[in-house]
């Protein structure tokens, strides 16, 4: 029989993306850092770009080089308008994707918004032991992600498996 683990907090980054947002009214961005951090986690850093490939790119490379944040989540982006391109932008960047992340979230999704899940690009990945997962822009989105997934892949107690050790290299 195995010993029962301890809870590891995680430092995690948070980008929020749109083009409309600021600081004073990233509800979504909120959202991810408040169930964070009620989890036990870290909120490492934080911020916001435009809808460009370029500008997410550039901002989930830097924190994937930075061996502080072991996280990145994402919100915004996902859709199916001209300028959702996280999927784009953060896919090129997976050393490894997990597909079972998006089939996941879009099966926990049609229980609240039915077939529009089918809208719903959302992806994760691992990049430099780095995981990354890109949400879409609602916070209702953000906490099902959060409580129907991230709670439970965030915590190393989580048994069989989790994406926490991935993340810390156990």
């Amino acid at each position: 029989m195995s010993a029962e683990r301890d809870f590891v907090p995680l430092d995690l980054a948070i980008l929020t993306i749109s083009d409309t947002r600021g600081p004073a009214d990233d509800r979504s961005g909120d959202t991810l850092a408040d169930l964070a951090s009620t989890a036990g986690h870290r909120v490492a850093a934080r911020d916001i770009v435009i809808d460009d490939r370029y500008e997410i790119r550039r901002m989930v490379s830097a924190w994937i080089a930075d061996a502080s944040v072991q996280v990145i989540i994402t919100t915004g982006g996902t859709g199916f308008t001209a300028r959702d391109v996280t999927p784009e932008a953060v896919r090129v960047l997976f050393d490894r994707e997990i597909p079972g992340f998006g089939e996941l979230f879009r099966q926990i999704s049609r229980e609240t918004i039915g077939t529009s899940m089918l809208q719903s690009r959302v992806v994760a990945g691992m990049a430099n032991g780095t995981l990354i997962a890109a949400l879409p822009g609602s916070t209702g989105a953000c906490r099902d992600g959060w409580n129907g997934i991230l709670a439970d892949q965030l915590d190393v107690r989580h048994r069989p498996c989790n994406l926490a050790e991935l993340a810390i290299g156990v």
